[in-house]
């Protein structure tokens, strides 16, 4: 059996991200980038509206726009090229795609904006 990061308490690591529930609202290819990569806009009810960009171009952009998707909050804007991306929505890898090529991590149904993932 394959090993694991360092074990971290709950209070050190996980309690302290702001991880919500968004809605993309607009959603396009940004071809200024290294590499393909959505620019979205993503509503966070009551924590304001928030721009990722991401590398989820394995889906097309009509399934990005209106779906949920998870998003850290508290983490400091991160430049990408010559764009900022505001939230870290978080993905994992897309199947049998080139590494850094996402799927969306999302609820099941349809949660509530703003949610907290706990």
């Amino acid at each position: 059996m394959k090993e694991t990061k360092q074990i971290v308490s709950y209070e050190e690591s996980f309690a302290r991200l702001d991880i919500r529930v968004g809605r993309v609202i607009n959603a396009a290819l940004e071809t200024a980038t290294d590499k393909p990569t959505y620019r979205m806009e993503i509503d966070f009810g009551k924590f304001g509206k928030r721009i990722s960009y991401g590398r989820f171009t394995m889906h097309p952009l009509e399934e990005v726009k209106g779906r949920l998707i998870l998003g850290v909050l508290n983490f400091e804007p991160k430049q990408m090229g010559s764009f900022i991306s505001e939230v870290l929505v978080l993905g994992v890898q897309y199947p049998k795609a080139e590494s850094g090529e996402a799927t969306f991590v999302a609820p099941a149904v349809n949660a509530k904006i703003g949610s907290k993932l706990f």
